[in-house]
């Protein structure tokens, strides 16, 4: 039992935490010595769903301006794996043109430790946002905004570890993969688009044929 939560605290929080400190050795164990497992990514982005669904309902009402009564958990999840999905394969597809190492796996891998910081933090942060005055708000708006830049520097030097880029083709590679997103929401939303009307036009000649009849 001892052995089973000892690799449980090692997989989910020293491993992850020595990444956030060493970014560097951390990745590179990653990557060549598959210190990374892909449950633990899929795990922790399991959290931040739950943790977009916790803020939603359970931010302290002094600076939750959302309507618990409009929470859709589907939709909360669906945002989640939108926005990984389209990173992801954003990312995979733009270095693999600029000659990047990571394979699309890893670049997976890298996303979900990548959120780490926003779940040992956001979890802790949402439950003090409910004792604090609105005096001391700005305090726990400091310490979200810390979870999300540390989850930022991670994903960044983890895409900067697995595809062996410099500083410069990294920041270049970023902005690409947040083009290459905008490209395929355009495409997805003109997809649908087309779909509604072929089905609309099927259904208006099928109308059409039956008042002829």
């Amino acid at each position: 039992m001892k052995e089973k939560l000892a690799l449980v605290f090692n997989d989910y929080i020293k491993f992850p935490a020595f990444i956030l400190t060493h970014p560097f050795d951390g990745f590179d164990d990653l990557k060549t010595q598959k210190k990374g497992k892909l449950s633990v990514a899929i795990i922790f982005m399991v959290l931040y769903a739950l943790l977009r669904i916790f803020t939603y309902q359970y931010e302290g009402f002094l600076i939750n301006e959302r309507n618990p009564l409009n929470l859709n958990n589907l939709q909360e999840i669906l945002s989640v794996v939108l926005i990984v999905g389209l990173f992801v394969t954003a990312n995979w597809s733009v270095t693999t043109l600029m000659e990047g190492k990571g394979k699309f796996k890893e670049i997976f891998i890298v996303t979900g430790y990548a959120l780490f910081p926003l779940i040992i933090i956001g979890f802790p942060g949402l439950a003090l946002s409910n004792f604090l005055t609105l005096e001391e708000m700005p305090f726990y708006t400091l310490l979200m905004g810390i979870a999300y830049f540390l989850t930022g520097w991670m994903l960044f030097m983890g895409i900067l570890n697995i595809h062996e880029y410099g500083l410069f083709k990294t920041v270049l590679a970023f902005i690409a993969t947040i083009v290459s997103m905008l490209v395929m929401i355009f495409l997805g939303l003109l997809f649908f688009d087309l779909i509604q009307q072929f089905i609309a036009f099927i259904t208006a000649i099928i109308e059409e044929l039956g008042l002829r009849r």
